[in-house]
């Protein structure tokens, strides 16, 4: 019986795929195995060292102490792309409410509500106050060409928009994903410079805080429009504030609101809704569940933000998993220690992830405690665990 402690309200339908003859859910649990976690702070909080995984149902895990846990060999898991529909379509609406005072011209439209009689003579008047470009022939722009990225560049393309994409990590899925109309920009300035409009689907990192700021404002065309519906701190609050008052940009649309940015004409503030949809948050709660599923009974990760990617597909009675740090001949003592104890191997896969490094090894014997306390005391091995199939 595995034993699940939620953190925040999870969509129900992603809590109803636990098998409730193997799962335990609740809020209130000791000794958990796992975490699901959508929002809630857990810096603040100390993870039981009963825990084996978290995962947040959600893309950001700023919320998690990810260093803490890798040392401790517990897998954070993501849910990249489950939120992505709900995100791209507030960017489709971004675009269209930077381009043209769609936002002005409803409040003003209100001041005028007791004028009855007047009303259509005045908005005949008034409303090249609030005109703007269309989107159809113009250039976007988009940095990060990840699950949102990508979603956001075939619609552009499918609502006439010229795309440049600017993504020197991009996988392989993404690529496939992506339509062939989208020109790769080779630098982010070079992608700047030929923009109308620019969005921004990246990850918050010591790389890309502040990576748009006064330097990078000054090879963006005049009247150029921003959408950052991603992190805030990936633009310069200062900068940007200042280039608005210049003229030099039209507009800045952000779902990451604060009292300065609200205060400024030129910035369109969405009270962080990019991923506040139903769908998005049952897709979310979807995917970590099912993470979560395969990892306590299998072993396997997928969308860990800490450890390696890794799958193995059991054929044998008995698993043994290893996390540890990426250090020459871990695979090497790991295989000598067993059979030493006469041990037979099946099957191995060992994948790595920067300094962190994840072994599944089937065996045709059990492994004895005394094997896995030998295992846990070699040096740079961080957890070890056993999985018997059809035992839970």
């Amino acid at each position: 019986m595995f034993r699940i402690q939620t953190m925040n309200k999870i969509s129900p339908q992603g809590l109803e795929l636990f098998p409730r003859e193997r799962y335990e859910v609740a809020s209130e649990i000791l000794h958990p195995d796992a975490i699901l976690v959508r929002s809630a702070d857990m810096h603040q909080g100390e993870i039981p060292g009963s825990v084996l995984a978290i995962a947040r149902a959600g893309a950001g895990v700023n919320n998690i102490p990810v260093d803490q846990c890798s040392d401790r060999g517990v897998v954070v898991f993501n849910t990249p792309g489950g939120n992505a529909n709900a995100v791209k379509e507030l960017v489709i609406a971004a675009l269209l409410i930077s381009s043209r005072d769609i936002v002005g011209g409803i409040n003003w439209g209100k001041t005028i509500a007791s004028r009855a009689d007047e009303v259509p003579d005045l908005v005949e008047k008034e409303k090249s106050r609030f005109e703007g470009p269309e989107l159809r022939g113009k250039t976007l722009g988009i940095i990060g060409l990840g699950a949102i990225g990508v979603m956001v560049a075939n619609d552009a393309v499918a609502l006439g928009m010229e795309v440049i994409g600017y993504d020197p990590y991009i996988s392989v899925d993404a690529a496939w994903d992506l339509s062939r109309q989208v020109i790769r920009a080779d630098t982010l300035e070079g992608l700047l410079a030929k923009s109308d409009y620019i969005t921004l689907h990246l990850p918050l990192g010591d790389a890309t805080r502040g990576l748009l700021d006064a330097e990078k404002f000054r090879f963006m065309k005049k009247g150029a429009r921003i959408i950052n519906l991603a992190r805030g701190g990936l633009v310069n609050e200062e900068d940007i504030l200042a280039v608005l008052g210049a003229g030099k940009l039209s507009a800045y649309v952000t779902d990451f609101p604060s009292a300065e940015l609200l205060a400024c004409p030129g910035v369109i503030c969405i009270p962080h809704l990019g991923a506040s949809t139903p769908e998005a948050e049952d897709n979310c709660a979807v995917m970590a569940v099912r993470q979560l599923m395969a990892y306590l009974e299998s072993g396997a990760i997928r969308n860990s933000v800490n450890f390696p990617r890794c799958r193995l597909e059991q054929q044998a009675p008995f698993r043994l998993l290893v996390a540890n740090r990426n250090i020459p001949n871990m695979v090497g003592q790991i295989t000598t220690i067993l059979a030493a104890e006469n041990i037979n191997i099946l099957d191995l896969i060992n994948h790595h992830r920067e300094e962190f490094a994840y072994n599944i090894i089937d065996t045709e014997q059990r492994i004895p405690d005394a094997v896995l306390e030998q295992l846990k005391g070699v040096e740079g091995i961080i957890r070890v665990r056993t999985i018997e199939q059809g035992v839970f």
